[in-house]
Order: structure tokens, then C-alpha cells, then sequence
């Protein structure tokens, strides 16, 4: 069974693209255009309560292949809200903080059918 943040991710363009040139920059636009709820970026928060990935920077920190797989290891810096209460009397805005997680991306050499997960 698949956890919540295991949601299907398909990525075709950085599978297409592997071993070329061109890899590391689809793979980074590819990810970057991603749903953000598709990715595990509520369960890496360290400072913040809600994740925000709408402008998220994805980092490719190591990759490697196996007979069935590409794994894709990355660092992926993106917004955490800090929100109050919403009560009327709370004055506090939202605030935001830059978050850091890394996560490895196994993409399915046949289908592209990939599984991020938190490290």
C-alpha cells in the first residue's frame, strides 16, 4: 500500500531523457511542476507547519541505475508557513521559512512510474 506521500508520480520526460545532456535540467523541471502534495514535503518540515512547494528548487545531489530502476537522489528547497490561529484577535500573519528535505525519486525504467520518498 502506498503511504500519502507515495501518490502516483509519473516523470517520462527524465526518463526519455536519462543519460543525455539535457537530463539534470527536464528532471529538475519536471519535478519542479509537480503537484507539491505529490511529493513528501509536509512530512520533511523541520521548522514550519505547513509545506508551500508553488516555488520549489529541486537539487539533484546523486543519481544511480539499477537493472529496473533510476534512482535519483535529491535536495529540494522550498516555503514553510508558520501560520497563527486565524482568530480575530490574533495579529500574526503568516510567515514563511525556507524548509530543505532530500528526497530519492525511483523512476521504473519501463513504465516511468516513480516513488518519492523522504531520506
Amino acid at each position: 500500500m502506498l503511504s500519502s506521500y507515495e501518490k502516483m508520480i509519473i516523470l517520462k520526460k527524465s526518463l526519455s531523457a536519462w543519460q543525455s545532456p539535457e537530463f539534470k535540467k527536464v528532471f529538475q523541471a519536471e519535478v519542479a511542476s509537480l503537484d507539491d502534495t505529490l511529493l513528501p514535503l509536509q512530512e520533511g518540515l523541520s521548522y514550519a507547519n505547513f509545506a508551500d512547494g508553488s516555488d520549489m528548487s529541486v537539487l539533484i545531489l546523486n543519481q544511480a541505475e539499477t537493472e529496473k530502476l533510476l534512482i535519483i537522489k535529491t535536495g529540494i528547497f522550498y516555503q514553510g508557513l508558520i501560520a497563527g490561529c486565524h482568530c480575530s484577535d490574533d495579529p500574526t500573519p503568516p510567515d514563511s521559512h525556507t524548509e530543505y528535505c532530500e528526497v530519492s525519486f525511483e523512476i521504473d525504467k519501463k513504465t516511468a512510474e516513480t516513488k518519492a520518498l523522504l531520506i
